[in-house]
């Protein structure tokens, strides 16, 4: 028990933080990813209306939306070099009060996020090209002056999977993209993003790297930590079954000697009704007594006859409580010792098919004399690696559990079958009362019962199902207790082949 709280608590500390890790390092990245998009966005903003191109490619300092006709700079062949955009065209060229002819909704795309570029330095390694096309989707003409990486060519197969894909924007492989309209033309404008997908893509390796180097690291302290934290838990767990043991022990001795003068008191009012039955009867050497002395005696013999059937019926009762003291004092401790972490049971090829069998058959007397019938379906020849008496008793807990908590008339159904590489033992019977999702969930709880069917009337004490868990456990299995309807109480335990 102490083990399985142990690993329960470390792994449910370890999927907090594994929860609390994975939100912030996919928050970051998201943050971080958005901000790729927004900051390429912007770029590609300021590029749509100032014609695909920067600034300085145009033959004024911004200049209005100009025919393909007038690409600038040497390489286009255009009629203005770079050198006629000098510093201070940039700086009005970034300046809001350069940007009032531009609509609203285009001055909030460029300036919502900040400003595009924040130097010219940046505006002149930005890596991009654009591709005109009519309405009817034909390439007019392709700009790539400013990328080396990708040709007229290239150019429009990007067009082309950029109307395909659909949207005023978008990725092509690790450009991205944004679809301008131009009057009768369209153009689609693409930066080239790779240098900082390259950097998000790595902040992400990294920073995954260093969640599960931490997550290692902090698994290493919570497993030493846990045991020092259940330690109270184990000492009390320890103690209370010291205890049950000990008390066990304690309580066999004064039951024994109950028990021993329960029958010394039988043996005294078997001898007090015999002599009182010799004086009512005479013993024949005596002279016949007047008629008022043996009335007497009759009825003193009678009297004592009262008095020993009574004194009789009280022993009985407490003899069968004496008996039923013992048996739970028993159960406790095979449970306290079943639990206990350095309990092994000594584990054989054991016969698993004949000893379910014939413990089972052993219940069909019992089941004709409740009223009921007991059905055994087991898979012949099957085996397993366990203890003989551990399996015997935890058949009979089941059987004795389900003839003792259904209804007259029921059938009880034992079964053992083979599954993959377990085998599976079970009981099912009818509930005499419904079953709740509660009562299923507490079944193996020691002295746990209903409101109803499951009540000290049965005769039972609570502990035979968790017995029977803790054998299972032992075996290295798992037990559960389902019902389908309410009306079925089934138990199911699974345990290596």
């Amino acid at each position: 028990m102490i083990r399985k709280l142990k690993r329960r608590f470390i792994a449910l500390a370890m999927a907090s933080l594994v929860v609390l890790m994975t939100v912030i390092v996919a928050g970051m990245n998201i943050i971080n990813y958005n901000t790729v998009i927004n900051e390429a966005d912007d770029k590609l903003a300021a590029l749509s209306v100032n014609g695909g191109m920067l600034p300085f490619m145009q033959n004024d300092s911004f200049g209005g939306m100009q025919d393909d006709s007038d690409w600038a700079g040497p390489q286009s062949g255009g009629n203005a070099s770079d050198d006629a955009f000098d510093d201070d065209d940039w700086d009005a060229w970034i300046d809001d009060d350069d940007y009032d002819d531009i609509d609203a909704a285009t001055r909030e795309g460029l300036y919502g996020r900040g400003k595009p570029f924040s130097s010219r330095d940046e505006a002149e390694e930005t890596r991009f090209f654009s591709v005109l096309l009519t309405a009817e989707e034909s390439v007019v003409r392709a700009n790539t002056d400013r990328i080396y990486a990708v040709d007229d060519s290239a150019a429009a197969g990007y067009a082309k999977k950029a109307l395909e894909a659909g949207g005023e924007s978008g990725w092509v492989d690790e450009y991205r993209y944004a679809v301008t309209d131009e009057g009768t033309m369209t153009r689609i404008t693409f930066l080239d993003c790779s240098t900082s997908l390259a950097q998000f893509r790595q902040f992400l390796r990294a920073s995954i790297i260093m969640s599960l180097a931490g997550l290692l690291i902090i698994f290493g302290f919570i497993c030493y930590f846990a045991g020092r934290i259940v330690k109270p838990v184990a000492e009390s767990y320890d103690k209370q079954k010291r205890f049950i043991t000990d008390a066990g022990h304690e309580i066999k001795t004064p039951l024994a000697i109950i028990k021993a003068n329960i029958d010394v008191m039988r043996m005294d009012l078997e001898d007090i009704e015999a002599a009182g039955k010799t004086i009512a009867a005479g013993d024949g050497t005596r002279d016949p007594q007047p008629d008022s002395a043996g009335a007497e005696a009759t009825e003193n013999a009678g009297n004592i006859s009262e008095y020993t059937a009574s004194l009789s019926e009280s022993l009985g009762d407490i003899d069968s409580q004496v008996d039923r003291l013992t048996s739970l004092t028993n159960d406790l401790v095979y449970l306290s010792r079943m639990e206990e972490a350095d309990n092994t049971l000594t584990m054989t090829e054991i016969p698993v098919s004949d000893i379910v069998a014939e413990t089972a058959d052993s219940f069909e007397a019992l089941a004709a004399e409740r009223k009921k019938t007991l059905s055994i379906d087991v898979a012949p020849m099957l085996t397993m690696q366990g203890s003989i008496k551990e399996i015997e008793k935890l058949v009979s807990i089941l059987t004795e559990n389900a003839l003792k908590y259904s209804p007259e008339g029921d059938e009880v159904k034992v079964s053992l079958r083979k599954e993959g590489k377990t085998v599976v033992l079970e009981v099912r019977n009818k509930a005499v009362d419904p079953l709740s999702d509660e009562d299923l969930a507490h079944v193996f709880d020691r002295f746990y019962r209903s409101d109803k069917s499951r009540n000290s009337a049965s005769g039972g004490h609570g502990i035979g199902l968790s017995m029977a868990s803790a054998i299972v456990t032992a075996h290295g299995g798992k037990i559960r207790a389902r019902s389908g309807d309410g009306s079925e109480f089934i138990v199911t335990a699974t345990m290596p082949a």
